[in-house]
């Protein structure tokens, strides 16, 4: 089994939970209770998963492990290379870990749009996991960018009362990062080429 793509299945294992929820259509409450059970059995299988990386993981070496790479923009030597480490295998399970967690205490409290709120979860699970996992400047920028898509109806949709406010400061704040570290990136994508 570890010859699998192992962080990419706990990367991308939550989307799997997305595409069975997404075509959720019928009764109001009906629709809400399958989309909370979906939701509920991915971010497990994911946790497990996650599981399983930490026992298979060496702590007795510094190196990444569960290296996984493919070509993906080679002009620009952009790849898709995701590894974990010491510092980064906490954090996966720290995530995977939370998401069961945060879909249960959200069981009976979030009564609206609950099938969109179960799938920017799990979007923002797979985003927040490839996050610790990318070892690509370049996908770590996509993944931890990305964050900012479901978060912000999150707060906007299902935050208190000046949940859209508190989503537009979010938005703004993170966006400032968001361009400066742009800008940084870009910055040390022409010095490399020179």
């Amino acid at each position: 089994m570890r010859d699998l793509p192992l962080l990419s299945l706990v990367t991308f294992l939550p989307l799997v939970g997305v595409v069975f929820i997404f075509p959720l259509r019928g009764e109001v409450e009906k629709v809400a209770n399958n989309a909370r059970w979906i939701a509920l059995w991915t971010s497990l299988a994911t946790f497990l998963l996650s599981v399983y990386l930490w026992l298979q993981f060496d702590p007795g070496t510094a190196d990444f492990q569960f290296v996984e790479r493919a070509s993906w923009l080679p002009q620009y030597n952009i790849t898709y290379h995701m590894g974990i480490d010491g510092i980064s295998l906490p954090f996966v399970i720290l995530t995977t870990a939370l998401m069961p967690i945060c879909i249960i205490a959200s069981w009976k409290s979030v009564t609206l749009r609950v099938r969109e709120y179960m799938m920017a979860f799990l979007i923002l699970e797979t985003l927040m996991v490839g996050t610790f996992c990318a070892l690509d400047l370049v996908l770590f920028y996509l993944f931890f960018e990305g964050g900012l898509i479901p978060m912000f109806p999150i707060i906007g949709v299902w935050g208190g009362p000046r949940r859209v406010y508190a989503s537009f400061k979010f938005f703004l704040y993170t966006l400032l990062g968001s361009i400066l570290m742009l800008v940084a990136l870009i910055v040390m994508a022409i010095t490399e080429s020179e």
